[in-house]
């Protein structure tokens, strides 16, 4: 088991991770609130917590990662204002908030599975979760640190002399800059609601001690995380966005009904900006992967793209970015796919540092932008000497990256050796700019029964009778 250092956003300096229950490691992530797309800027935050838990189970370690569902509560503003963004879903689209849940619910795990996201351990939805809530919230009223009014059982946040340390905001600074509207039922302007009252046109409502009503977004992530991995555990993730508001709450409202911690450690990932403006449905500047696709980039480059900034900088998504990003990715996949046979049999002995430069980056605080340049010496070093047996390391490395190796290989594993060799030769020609070779050796390839695909992803070669089956 290896060490794996990790910035801790409650510590601001980069910690050591070290496992409550080793060598397991209980993980959760802020999950989407299912009312749109997820666009390619939540979809960075979802590369990054998947990577998470991959260097996690690269080091050594059994990750039990817990994401959530949002499909009720969250209001249009993080500050428990406004309509609940469900809610103008359903008006929007003229459907129930359950059919907009399970519609985009699906589109998400789509998404997730186009950028070979690991399916977490656990996929709760905030809806089956309903008396966890309620229970949370009797035990923060037994306690003294929240109080219920006409229009919601709202958390104090003056009772909790904790409140803004993740954030490292004082509760007079929040006042004085007046950061949430007032609101005549709160004692404090920034105190929360955990259940929200008398909201008769509200679709989603469930019987309560209190009266009919529904939770807020807040109450959620500690009652499901808490459930699933217990009062305290190892790792909280989700976007910087999170940090003053969300995961604020959900510390304070955890640690006021349990008085312990809920997370050691807390990692939040950058923005993804396309100039110096993050991207966001509010601001109406959003690409979905679907849009990407149809700019001929496939999903991969685009998880490449995010490997290419450490996650707690910004990452700014341009045209010319991600076209690099699928060239370089692209020039892999060709190395992978036309390796010839030996190079899976044993490995050369300058290959042992690599591996260990690899190691060392994605361990010290997910330093991807180093790993990738460990795999492009890996690559360049086996050209340069002719030494190709490396495609162990490189299958070994994807554990992390994620990128499909091994079944960009299975691709062509199977094609007779004269007819990969053509393919090769063929994709040489094309980069060098020789289109009549190309030409020439595609009807050779066509005569011997293959189909030679360009493709977003590279060069593909299938059998034509496999065309014919269906695969």
């Amino acid at each position: 088991m290896r060490d794996v250092f990790l910035h801790n956003t409650l510590t601001r300096q980069v910690d050591k991770l070290s496992p409550l229950r080793p060598p397991r490691v209980g993980f959760y992530s802020c999950g989407p609130t299912v009312y749109h797309h997820a666009h390619i800027g939540n979809l960075r935050t979802y590369v990054f917590t998947d990577t998470v838990r991959r260097v996690l189970e690269y080091a050594g370690y059994t990750v039990d990662h817990v994401m959530n569902i949002t499909d009720v509560g969250h209001m249009t503003t993080d500050e428990d204002e406004g309509e609940d963004k469900m809610a103008a879903a359903a008006r929007r689209e003229q459907r129930s908030p359950w059919e907009i849940a399970a519609h985009y619910t699906q589109l998400f795990l789509d998404d997730l599975r186009e950028l070979n996201v690991l399916t977490p351990s656990v996929l709760c939805k905030a809806t089956d979760h309903i008396a966890e809530m309620i229970a949370l919230t009797e035990r923060l009223l037994a306690r003294g640190v929240a109080y219920r009014t006409p229009s919601a059982v709202y958390f104090d946040t003056a009772a909790f002399p904790g409140y803004g340390k993740l954030a490292r905001l004082s509760l007079e600074g929040q006042e004085a800059g007046k950061r949430v509207e007032p609101n005549p039922d709160k004692k404090t302007p920034s105190d929360f609601a955990l259940w929200k009252l008398n909201q008769p046109n509200h679709v989603m409502a469930w019987d309560s001690p209190w009266g009919r009503g529904y939770p807020g977004w807040h109450i959620e992530c500690s009652a499901m995380s808490m459930r699933y991995l217990g009062e305290t555990f190892d790792l909280h993730s989700g976007g910087i966005d999170h940090i003053p508001v969300h995961h604020e709450n959900e510390i304070a409202q955890s640690e006021g009904a349990t008085g312990v911690p809920l997370a050691v450690v807390w990692l939040h990932a950058n923005f993804l900006n396309i100039g110096d403006t993050k991207i966001s449905k509010s601001l109406g500047n959003v690409l979905l992967l679907a849009d990407l696709r149809a700019r001929g980039v496939s999903p991969m480059s685009f998880r490449y793209l995010c490997f290419t900034a450490k996650y707690r900088q910004p990452l700014v998504f341009t045209d010319t970015a991600i076209q690099a990003a699928q060239k370089v990715l692209n020039g892999l996949y060709d190395f992978v796919r036309y390796a010839p046979e030996e190079a899976l049999t044993g490995e050369e002995p300058w290959v042992a540092p690599i591996r260990e430069q690899f190691a060392e980056a994605v361990c010290n605080d997910l330093n991807l932008p180093q790993a990738l340049a460990a795999v492009q010496e890996l690559v360049r070093e086996a050209n340069r000497t002719g030494q190709p047996r490396v495609l162990g390391a490189l299958f070994d490395f994807d554990r992390v990256l994620g990128l499909r190796f091994a079944e960009v290989r299975r691709e062509v594993v199977d094609l007779p050796a004269d007819v990969r060799a053509m393919a090769a030769e063929r994709e040489a020609a094309r980069k060098g700019r020789d289109f009549a070779a190309a030409d020439r050796l595609r009807t050779e390839i066509g005569a011997r029964g293959y189909l030679v695909e360009d493709t977003v992803e590279g060069v593909r070669v299938k059998r034509k009778d496999a065309l014919q089956d269906g695969q």
